[in-house]
C-alpha cells in the first residue's frame, strides 16, 4: 500500500465486496448474477496495475469507468433494497 492507485483500488474493492455479501445475506435482487462483480473486480486490478506503472490517466479512467458500471449495472442503492 504505497500509492494513492494502491488505496483507490482497495477502497472500491472493499465496497463492492460489502455490496456482494450485503446481498447474499438477503433476498437478491432477481437481475444480480455473479458474474457482474468480475468487471468492477477486474477493473480494480488492471487500474491499481496501471497506475503503478505510470499510465496514471488511463488507470483514473479506468477507476471512473468502474465506478460507473457499478452504479449502473449493479445499483447499490436500489430503493427496494433500503425498504
Amino acid at each position: 500500500m504505497e500509492t494513492v492507485f494502491d488505496w483507490l483500488t482497495v477502497g472500491i474493492f472493499a465496497g463492492l465486496a460489502v455490496l456482494f455479501l450485503q446481498r447474499s445475506a438477503g433476498p437478491r435482487p432477481k437481475d444480480d448474477r455473479i458474474a457482474y462483480y468480475l468487471p468492477p473486480a477486474m477493473g480494480c486490478a488492471a487500474a491499481n496495475y496501471l497506475g503503478n506503472h505510470d499510465w496514471r490517466m488511463i488507470a483514473v479512467v479506468l477507476m471512473t469507468g468502474t465506478i460507473a458500471y457499478v452504479w449502473i449495472v449493479l445499483k447499490p442503492l436500489r430503493h427496494s433494497d433500503l425498504a
